[in-house]
């Protein structure tokens, strides 16, 4: 499966989000929040391939089990490590590398990192280096966000939501792209025989009057795309953590949201206690719920419930946000 994802943690404690995008030529991973006991379940050798660890906000409960993180993959060499915080956050994890003692490190010493921190209309980036044991903070040039996305790469794009939690918070949306096929029965059909010449048929769109030769003659390369090709749209996740669903932002959400695959959401608060959600700037799962069904999602998984909760009052909030959303779960074996 291209896209895959594992909810962290468990009820009532820290959690976080781990998604993998393989494309058959690369595979890239990321990391959504650090909370304690997250990064242990992901495994060393996945966690020293992190592409990009991706935090909602720095609260304790989202960032307890960075040090883990760091442990593992401070002097990576074989690519840098890219961190994405809300605008205004970098100082924080500035604190953090430099809550340790680095007498030893010296100008060969390996490790990159760069903190990327996500504004409404910009992008402002900061260079961390092992090798000056992370005393200086270098500026990058700032990036102008002309669209959602903040990151593109091979075969995805990750869009940015900004929300509120009385602090920044991010909320993050992961798309696999569209994957392209060759139907191979069409292709039998035509009597046509594979070779080099399917690659550019899997390429970009045919320019007007372009030909293609196919096993010794010449073909339009337009019909032979639209009689050839399959076109399957990719898999998206979204992670959304921390933040109060007020009308304004139920708005956005839907919007910004319609059509994903999965969204992992938090439920910190059942209906019954809209109030104390209002006053702590969280959701409601019955608020998740009422904003999925508006978004038209595939599937909602509810996540990062408070510890007032038990088993049985999450089952009672699962049945409620059901309710109003059917196709809502929790996380596996949760």
């Amino acid at each position: 499966m291209p896209l895959s994802f594992q909810v962290l943690g468990r009820p009532g404690r820290d959690n976080a989000l781990f998604v993998k995008i393989d494309t058959g030529q690369a595979q890239t991973r990321f990391l959504f929040d650090c909370g304690d006991g997250c990064p242990h379940q992901v495994g060393p050798s996945e966690l020293r391939e992190v592409d990009h660890l991706c935090f909602s906000h720095l609260h304790m409960d989202h960032i307890s089990g960075f040090d883990l993180f760091f442990r593992a993959n401070f002097d990576r060499t074989a690519k840098p490590n890219r961190i994405w915080v809300p605008h205004g956050s970098g100082a924080v994890i500035h604190h953090r590398f430099r809550g340790f003692l680095w007498n030893l490190v010296d100008e060969k010493q390996a490790g990159e990192w760069l903190v990327h921190e996500i504004a409404p209309d910009t992008v402002h980036t900061r260079a961390y280096f092992a090798r000056e044991g992370f005393l200086t903070a270098h500026a990058r040039p700032d990036a102008p966000r002309r669209t959602r996305t903040v990151i593109a790469g091979d075969g995805y794009t990750v869009e940015a939501v900004l929300l509120d939690h009385g602090t920044p918070s991010v909320g993050y949306v992961v798309r696999e792209e569209a994957r392209v096929n060759v139907d191979t029965e069409a292709l039998q059909a035509r009597g046509f025989q594979p070779g080099p010449w399917l690659k550019r048929l899997r390429g970009p769109a045919a320019a007007p009057g372009e030909l293609i030769a196919v096993n010794g003659a010449e073909h339009p390369l337009g019909a032979l795309q639209a009689d050839l090709l399959l076109t399957t749209p990719g898999d998206s996740v979204a992670y959304l953590t921390d933040f109060r669903m007020t009308p304004t932002t139920a708005d956005v959400l839907a919007e910004r949201l319609r059509g994903v695959t999965t969204v992992v959401c938090e439920s910190q608060y059942g209906a019954a206690d809209a109030q104390l959600a209002d006053r702590v700037m969280h959701s409601t799962a019955t608020e998740v719920a009422a904003m999925a069904a508006r978004a038209g999602i595939g599937r909602l998984i509810l996540f990062h419930f408070s510890d007032r909760y038990a088993a049985d009052a999450r089952r009672g909030i699962l049945a409620d946000a059901r309710a109003i959303f059917p196709n809502t779960d929790l996380p596996d074996d949760w």
